[in-house]
């Protein structure tokens, strides 16, 4: 089943040739696109940046990579080594995208982004939205926070940071190489040499990584009963039939998922913020269990009932990932508190 169009095309991730239609249209969006980011690096248009650390998590593609999980985990880490950091966020495919708002566990996810109320319930950081990152910054910093990541940010050049991370898929990595709508990247990969950290998203089965590239583990084990209750291990669904729901960037990595444990996955595929009713899971067999994202969950609480789970997700890098970056923004900090800090970066 699939509700709105949630396949990219064929010929982002495939051998087929790109359309002329596309490849005109995707000239005209990398010269904006350049021109924009020359733009700020020159100058020209003012970028914003709090006067504490600022850590950008972003991809050079559209659609999901992994970038959420990353979050969490940071969040989760940074709190754990005595931070207090702040999460910065569009919140797309909000509702009233225009309005700034603070976000917490029980908000709206339909007002504040399904991403957004991910992090903020499972963390409990400060979470603000606000389509100019760098004024969500500013308020975080204002509410007291001394460290501001930005979730999904790389291209809002806006916000001016200190440190990038670009999440990779790692199973479709960048495609074709071409520009939206003639390939998947938002920027040209070379892009990629100015981040200061390139995350692999392995998945849960593994794949390879290259030189320079930390790799990120997907680990999705329990099942989180929506209803309250005792949380069920995924593998103990193996070999029935359930139904899989997943509205993300790509919901087969999800359905594969749920496959490595022996499950019969009936597979429900939804556009990336597809925002649910309680029709989208009229599914005929209704005595099915319905398995879905952490993502897809938030935004479904009004109309679950006892066959709904979530399964979330926890990111897992090595030790030497976190190492690295806590010195770079242990090195950083003190630069700011110290009035020696040079200038973010201009990307």
């Amino acid at each position: 089943m699939s509700k709105g169009p949630v396949n990219p095309p064929a010929y982002w991730y495939g051998d087929l040739p790109v359309p002329l239609g596309a490849r005109l249209l995707s000239g005209v969006y990398g010269a904006v696109s350049g021109f924009r980011r020359s733009a700020y690096r020159k100058g020209w248009l003012k970028r914003g940046h709090p006067g504490v650390p600022v850590l950008v998590v972003g991809n050079l593609t559209a659609g999901g990579a992994g970038k959420t999980p990353l979050t969490i985990a940071l969040v989760e880490r940074l709190r754990a080594e005595g931070w207090n950091p702040g999460v910065a966020s569009r919140g797309y495919g909000r509702d009233d995208a225009g309005t700034a708002r603070w976000v917490d566990a029980k908000s709206d996810a339909a007002l504040s982004g399904d991403e957004p109320v991910l992090i903020a319930q499972r963390t409990g950081a400060p979470v603000r939205v606000d389509k100019d990152r760098a004024a969500a910054a500013k308020a975080l910093v204002q509410a007291g926070c001394d460290l501001v990541i930005c979730d999904d940010g790389l291209q809002h050049y806006r916000l001016a940071r200190d440190i990038e991370i670009e999440v990779v898929d790692g199973r479709r990595r960048y495609g074709n190489g071409r520009l939206l709508p003639a390939g998947p990247m938002r920027e040209l990969p070379d892009r990629a040499q100015a981040c200061d950290f390139r995350v692999v998203n392995v998945g849960t089965g593994g794949c390879d990584t290259g030189f320079g590239e930390w790799s990120m583990r997907l680990v999705a084990d329990m099942a989180d009963p929506m209803l309250g209750g005792r949380p069920r291990k995924v593998g103990s669904f193996s070999g029935q039939r359930v139904h899989a729901v997943a509205g993300i960037g790509d919901p087969e990595r999800f359905f594969s998922t749920l496959r490595e444990f022996g499950i019969a996955v009936v597979p429900h595929a939804f556009s990336d913020h597809h925002q649910y009713q309680a029709s989208d899971f009229e599914f005929g067999s209704r005595e099915l269990p319905v398995l879905m994202t952490e993502k897809d969950a938030v935004k479904c609480t009004a109309f679950a009932d006892e066959r709904f789970y979530s399964v979330p997700v926890r990111a897992e890098l090595p030790e030497a990932f976190w190492v690295s970056l806590l010195d770079r923004i242990s090195a950083k900090a003190r630069e700011y508190r110290d009035g020696r800090a040079s200038g973010a970066k201009t990307a």
